[in-house]
């Protein structure tokens, strides 16, 4: 069976910088599992696995535009430390979730000052180009039910009132 939307693909990754520094992988963990087609793997990705099909091992580049984006600067910001009422362990590296024009993103924690923090809405992989090394360990059809919620569904179910 090969790879096209609304079939379930559990695959093994692994994915690297434009210098092959590893970022992630999944070889030493679980595989990923996920309904392709919906969205839930990065564009330049998900559009080489179509027709690919069980022991398929591949490498495929992606560069910045179709993974994560370009940096913007805008997204850049220092705000009063006071917008972080509450939260008492506040560090450089920290990711939070912000309510913006957009709606709520996550942000990184990269400076801060007195009274002053910086924070970076950007992904922490925008700008960059990246390799994946993929193989392909199962595709099968999706159920109507794992359609209809956009995920697949381990035994058991999904948790979701029925």
């Amino acid at each position: 069976m090969k790879i096209a939307n609304n079939k379930v693909v559990v695959m093994h990754y692994a994915v690297m910088d434009s210098e092959e520094t590893l970022i992630d992988s999944s070889y030493d963990h679980q595989p990923l599992t996920f309904i392709q087609g919906t969205g839930f793997l990065i564009p330049g990705l998900e559009s080489e696995l179509v027709d690919k099909a069980v022991g398929d091992k591949f490498i495929v580049d992606v560069d910045a535009d179709n993974a994560y984006g370009q940096r913007h600067d805008g997204f850049v910001q220092t705000v009063p430390k006071s917008f972080f009422q509450g939260i008492d362990d506040l560090d450089v590296g920290m990711q939070l979730r912000a309510q913006t024009d957009e709606g709520e993103q996550t942000v990184i924690v990269i400076g801060m000052e007195d009274d002053e923090i910086t924070v970076d809405g950007n992904h922490p992989l925008a700008g960059i180009d990246l390799k994946f090394d993929v193989e392909i360990l199962e595709v099968r059809d999706a159920t109507e039910e794992e359609i209809a919620h956009g995920h697949v569904h381990t035994e058991g179910g999904c948790g979701h009132e029925h």
